[in-house]
């Protein structure tokens, strides 16, 4: 999507508000012993308190009304039996619409007792998200995405998972620009435009460049013994620095 009124703005900005909330809310509950299914039911109450849909459900039938994934499940994690346990890397990825627009963010974080590997991973992710974000405006090209993921990724000692990529949203989930490359590509000549409503998320891993869906049809996994930490938000483009709709 592609920014034409303040209008828009302000529905981005109150959407991303309830996806973010709802993360810190689920964050705050994740908890050993509980279920990824009572953990998606918190995000569940989140979100109807607000008004909002889950975007997975609506949009691509998805089981859940969050993805919910532990250790090794890096992505697209179906919320179910699982039981949560101590030392246990939980990602919380959470997609929702209101009023016809969309907003789109995710965060990791381990359980007590957090190792100190898993932190530095955790805020490694997220502090290349945000140097990401920092780098764009219109006219820079989109495989800066891709470079400044690598670099950072490269600096840290990681590894950047290759086939999960940031995407264009607004009013639907995926929009163009379609397939945000989390590497860098040279021949990829598209250039980022003032208005336009993306998302930054990097995959950051200790061993993984690669992950595989299960045959659950969702669930996206890592090779086991590798750790990975994700991070998105969502935000818009503009002539300076980016507008994060999805900030806490």
């Amino acid at each position: 999507m592609t920014i034409q009124t303040q209008h828009d703005i302000d529905q981005l900005m109150k959407i991303g508000k309830i996806v973010a909330l709802t993360i810190e809310t689920m964050k705050n509950s994740a908890r050993p012993g509980m279920t990824t299914r009572e953990l998606d039911a918190v995000g569940q109450r989140v979100l109807e308190e607000h008004g909002a849909v889950s975007a997975p459900m609506k949009d691509v039938s998805f089981p859940g009304y969050t993805c919910i994934s532990v250790n090794e499940e890096v992505a697209h994690g179906i919320p179910g039996d699982r039981v949560l346990l101590p030392g246990d890397i939980v990602n919380v990825d959470v997609s929702a619409e209101l009023n016809g627009y969309y907003a789109d963010s995710g965060q990791s974080f381990q359980l007590t007792p957090v190792s100190a590997e898993v932190d530095r991973l955790c805020r490694y992710t997220y502090d290349t998200m945000m140097k990401t974000i920092s780098a764009l405006k219109a006219g820079v090209k989109l495989n800066e995405v891709g470079r400044i993921f690598q670099s950072e990724a490269a600096k840290g000692g990681y590894k950047v998972i290759e086939n999960l990529c940031s995407h264009g949203i607004g009013r639907s989930l995926h929009e163009q620009p379609l397939e945000i490359l989390p590497y860098y590509e040279a021949r990829d000549r598209r250039v980022l435009k003032a208005g336009q409503v993306i998302t930054i998320e990097p995959f950051l891993s200790d061993k993984a460049t690669f992950v595989d869906q299960q045959s659950d049809g969702w669930t996206l996994m890592a090779p086991r013994g590798s750790r990975t930490a994700q991070f998105e938000h969502t935000i818009i483009i503009t002539n300076d620095k980016p507008i994060i709709t999805t900030a806490c």
